[in-house]
């Protein structure tokens, strides 16, 4: 069968152009891969949206009606730096939802790439840094408590910290949070996460991936999870408005491939989201994204799956 991806119409909804959270990026993303002979429209997956009863696994459930509802407070939606719409609600639960099919798909067939999520920056009872529900939180308290995995590992790339991931399952012995992530970047204060490894600025290809592949071969073993939940951020590309790291496109790609592989190799389901990127050509950012789909069709196809 063909690699499992999930995408929904409602992911870019209309949104002020000249924002700096690149709200097109999703569509952009789908038609790339659609160009590029990855994927067909039929193909892709297409989920529901997340039932409240799934989000209030990690989230404060007076908060998520405050949210839906559009009755954040002003700090908040300072926080969270997007302006409330119905349809970015919408959009916000679909794809939470979308994530979730995602870790299902890749349970049954061993890998599954999502065109969106790795929303980390939001906590238990706040948005933050564009993050409204905390999908990785989320999808692991939900297959965790529904009895589907024993333990599950996340493992952070996008070049900001987990924050809100880590907060919010500090006390989830078997969610394992790992953050790899440019020290001096967002958020300003950060959390603990189970494993930080905090990136010096400038940092390129080759010590980047010596890092990830000795992280793998550390943790893998050692905790053994059922699934991996893989944030792939671009945000760690030269060219990103936000990043401060210099990683290539070659670089990612070969970032991409290796997390695969490693948990592959060792029997470990693993499902992709994109996480951050952020670029004013957005042509460009969404090219950037699929590289992630790209390098996940390679694995799929060297493995047979």
């Amino acid at each position: 069968m063909p690699l499992p991806l999930i995408y929904h119409e409602d992911y870019s909804p209309d949104f002020p152009p000249d924002h700096r959270f690149p709200m097109d990026k999703f569509r952009l993303l789908r038609d790339h891969l659609i160009d590029t002979g990855l994927t067909t429209d039929a193909q892709l997956f297409r989920p529901q949206v997340c039932p409240t009863d799934i989000l209030a696994l990690a989230h404060d459930p007076g908060y998520i009606s405050r949210y839906m509802e559009g009755a954040l407070s002003r700090e908040d939606q300072r926080r969270l730096g997007l302006p409330w719409t119905e349809d970015l609600a919408r959009r916000t639960v679909r794809a939470v939802g979308g994530s979730l099919l995602t870790a299902e798909l890749a349970l049954q067939h061993g890998l599954a790439c999502h065109l969106a999520g790795g929303t980390h920056h939001a906590h238990f009872d706040y948005p933050a840094g564009f993050c409204i529900f905390n999908d990785l939180a989320i999808i692991s308290q939900y297959l965790l408590q529904s009895g589907r995995v024993d333990r599950v590992l996340i493992f952070d790339c996008d070049v900001h910290q987990g924050d809100g991931t880590a907060r919010i399952l500090e006390h989830t012995d078997d969610a394992i949070t790992v953050s790899l992530h440019c020290e001096k970047n967002f958020p300003a204060r950060k959390a603990q996460s189970d494993w930080d490894i905090p990136l010096p600025m400038g940092m390129g290809d080759d010590d980047y991936l010596k890092v990830v592949d000795d992280t793998l071969n550390y943790l893998l073993p050692l905790y053994q999870p059922d699934l991996v939940l893989y944030d792939a951020g671009v945000d760690v590309h030269k060219d990103d408005a936000l990043g401060y790291l210099q990683l290539t496109d070659a670089g990612v790609a070969r970032r991409d491939e290796a997390v695969m592989r490693h948990c592959l190799g060792r029997d470990i389901p693993v499902m992709g989201v994109i996480g951050g990127g952020y670029s004013k050509d957005r042509e460009a950012l969404a090219r950037r994204h699929g590289i992630l789909h790209h390098s996940a069709q390679r694995v799929w196809m060297e493995r047979g799956l």
